[in-house]
């Protein structure tokens, strides 16, 4: 028998941002589709009128392609199994809804909406549909049809057994039928319903693996009876595991804004890389076989499989993706940093040029956010002003006088350089402290404090001297040691 072609889709509703679990649901699709030689299908769910937001289809494309996940097919690519937006389909889906009509696997309901609430228990608000109209005659549907009474079409559920799953994920599950409401297949405005829509869309599409959150486990068996009423093959499923958040408590609930951000935009905003946040996703529900932590999108296609998906809830950590975020900055090449830097480089130094390749030295190997530049290069817009209490510190032996006695014997040297650069200052200090018989740090502690009017600096003296410019840099070490003088005095 031949093998049939992996085909997955992901098929999101445009009605807002993109929620970390609908990217995994995205990514895990993908994944599974090329990690099998299969084809990646991007479909727009749309039927849902009423819930539509405008632009939102926009943030789908974008967030695709920002991430990597490159569709097969797709309402902006073409492909055979079109269109691959629903509200384009429409005609299509009343034709299968009328065909269980006539076979006795479905039906019209005329119910009013006054009449469905009235069924609704107003305590527990629980409350479902009583098959009011499962069994009326053929001649009053017709007569009912002919005044042009609204009707929806149901499909007719077993009323007693059980239904049994099966899911790549999960194993086998079974729901009992009773449990089963008759569901709407095509709305009063002629529009299908989600489930019936999917059902339709992934058999013509010839889907062979469907991917969601485990949240829909139970609705499964209302899918499954729709291709057994068609007679149709049932696709694999794959259910993931939910998403869970943590507190500042250390409660653990499922992942909501109140744990942080939650959706791929957001975390972009907040500075986070778009192959950080892929691979962070991609590890939360799925294990690799040998345990590593950071994949290319091209790695996570050779190494994913269905049988590493876990069935436990993943806790999404704030901690760990800061982690992987500055794993893949470390990982730059100094050019691709320097160019994802640059326009928070620009917030500190507007105009001119400056020695890019120090600052990348100083800040790739110690920030896990670019979003941290600014306030970590803060003290180069202006000279904060500080303590003499700062020149003091045991570890480089500096006090009020020695570092006062440093300072003096800076400056000089320092206005002498031929040339204002890195190696050269750099030279000159490590001359300098040799030639006063000090340790490097009894020298650099208070040249890197007047410098910079802090305590705590990305980079050292020689560094912080060589961005501040020739002027700037001794106009700062001349005020350090008048503020010295005047503790001294």
């Amino acid at each position: 028998m031949e093998k049939k072609m992996v085909r997955t889709r992901f098929a999101p509703s445009p009605t807002g941002f993109m929620h970390v679990g609908n990217l995994r649901t995205a990514l895990y699709e993908y994944l599974i589709a090329r990690s099998q030689g299969g084809s990646f299908v991007l479909r727009i769910e749309d039927t849902d009128q009423e819930r539509l937001v405008k632009g939102a289809v926009d943030v789908i494309y974008n967030t695709l392609k920002l991430v990597g996940l490159k569709h097969d097919e797709g309402p902006d690519v073409g492909g055979e199994f079109g269109p691959y937006v629903q509200s384009q389909r429409k005609d299509l889906y009343l034709p299968y809804a009328e065909q269980l009509v006539k076979e006795g696997k479905a039906y019209y309901c005329f119910c009013t909406k006054e009449r469905l609430e009235s069924l609704h228990d107003k305590e527990s608000g629980l409350g479902g549909y009583d098959r009011h109209c499962r069994d009326l005659s053929p001649e009053t549907v017709k007569e009912l049809l002919d005044k042009g009474t609204p009707y929806v079409i149901r499909q007719k559920m077993p009323v007693e057994g059980s239904t049994t799953f099966h899911d790549a994920v999960y194993g086998d599950i079974t729901i009992e039928n009773t449990e089963l409401e008759d569901q709407i297949l095509i709305k009063s405005d002629g529009y299908p319903t989600y489930n019936f829509a999917n059902v339709i869309d992934d058999h013509l599409m010839q889907i062979t693996h469907v991917v969601r959150g485990c949240e829909y486990l139970t609705s499964t068996p209302k899918y499954n009876l729709l291709y057994q009423a068609f007679g149709w093959e049932i696709p694999t499923y794959v259910h993931l595991p939910l998403i869970m958040g943590k507190d500042d408590q250390g409660n653990v609930s499922k992942l909501s804004k109140r744990h942080g951000s939650t959706g791929f935009a957001d975390l972009m905003e907040e500075g986070y890389l778009p192959e950080t946040i892929v691979n962070y996703i991609a590890l939360l529900g799925w294990c690799p076989k040998d345990n590593q932590e950071l994949f290319t999108l091209e790695e996570l296609e050779k190494h994913f499989s269905i049988d590493g998906i876990s069935k436990a809830p993943s806790v999404f950590d704030y901690d760990k993706l800061n982690w992987f975020n500055g794993e893949y900055i470390r990982a730059m090449s100094q050019e691709t940093f320097i160019q994802k830097a640059m326009p928070f480089f620009r917030e500190v130094f507007p105009e001119g040029e400056k020695d890019w390749d120090v600052l990348a030295g100083i800040l790739q190997p110690r920030i896990t956010k670019f979003l941290q530049i600014p306030q970590l290069l803060d003290f180069f817009r202006e000279l904060p002003e500080y303590s003499t209490e700062l020149f003091v510190n045991k570890k480089s032996k500096t006090n009020l006088e020695n570092s006062l006695q440093m300072l003096e014997a800076a400056i000089p040297v320092l206005e002498q350089l031929p040339e204002w650069k890195l190696q050269p200052i750099h030279d000159s200090l490590m001359e300098l402290a040799q030639t006063l018989g000090v340790k490097n740090g009894t020298l650099l502690w208070p040249v890197r404090i007047a410098a910079a009017g802090v305590q705590v600096t990305p980079g050292g003296a020689m560094e912080i001297l060589t961005l501040l410019g020739r002027e700037e840099a001794l106009r700062r070490l001349r005020l350090g040691q008048e503020k010295l003088r005047s503790a001294e005095a």
